[in-house]
C-alpha cells in the first residue's frame, strides 16, 4: 500500500512538471505574436496527448497568464524594478509570469512547492541569473501573501 501510495505521489508529481513545462513553452512561444498561449497550448496537448492532471494543470495556468498578466507584470515591476518586466528576455519574462500566476493563485499547490518548481525551471531554460531572479520576486511574492 506505501508503495502504491508514493508511486501515486511521483505521478502526481511528474505530471505537474510536465503541466508546468507546457504552460511555460506555451506563454513563451506565444511571446513571439503568431498565436495566443491557450491555442498553442492546446496545439502542444493534441500532439503529446497528456494525462488529465497535466492537461489540468497547464491549461490552468495558462489561463492565469493570460487573463492576469498585467497584474503579474506590475507585480514584476514593483518587487524588481531593476528588472523592467520589458528588458527582460523573453523565457525570464514567461517564467516570471508562470510562477507567479501559481504561486498567487494556485489552491492545490504550496507556494514552497511552486517556487521550487519554478526556480528549477529557470536553472534549467534560463541559467543561473534566471534561477536567482526567480527565487527572489516568488520568494518576495509568497512573502507578502495575505495569510503568508
Amino acid at each position: 500500500m506505501a508503495g502504491t501510495a508514493r508511486r501515486g505521489r511521483s505521478d502526481l508529481a511528474r505530471s505537474a512538471h510536465a503541466g508546468r513545462r507546457l504552460a511555460l513553452a506555451s506563454v513563451f512561444e506565444a511571446e513571439f505574436g503568431q498565436r495566443t498561449a491557450s491555442a498553442i497550448l492546446e496545439r502542444h496537448l493534441a500532439e503529446i496527448d497528456p494525462d488529465p492532471a497535466t492537461a489540468q494543470l497547464a491549461r490552468r495556468l495558462v489561463e492565469i497568464v493570460t487573463e492576469r498578466r498585467a497584474e503579474i507584470d506590475a507585480l514584476i515591476e514593483r518587487v524588481a524594478p531593476q528588472y523592467p518586466v520589458v528588458q527582460l528576455a523573453r523565457m525570464d519574462r514567461a517564467l516570471l509570469r508562470c510562477g507567479i500566476g501559481e504561486v498567487l493563485h494556485s489552491a492545490t499547490t504550496p507556494a514552497r512547492v511552486a517556487i521550487a518548481e519554478w526556480v528549477e525551471l529557470a536553472r534549467t531554460y534560463s541559467g543561473d541569473p534566471a534561477r536567482r531572479l526567480t527565487n527572489g520576486v516568488l520568494g518576495r511574492i509568497a512573502s507578502e501573501r495575505p495569510g503568508a
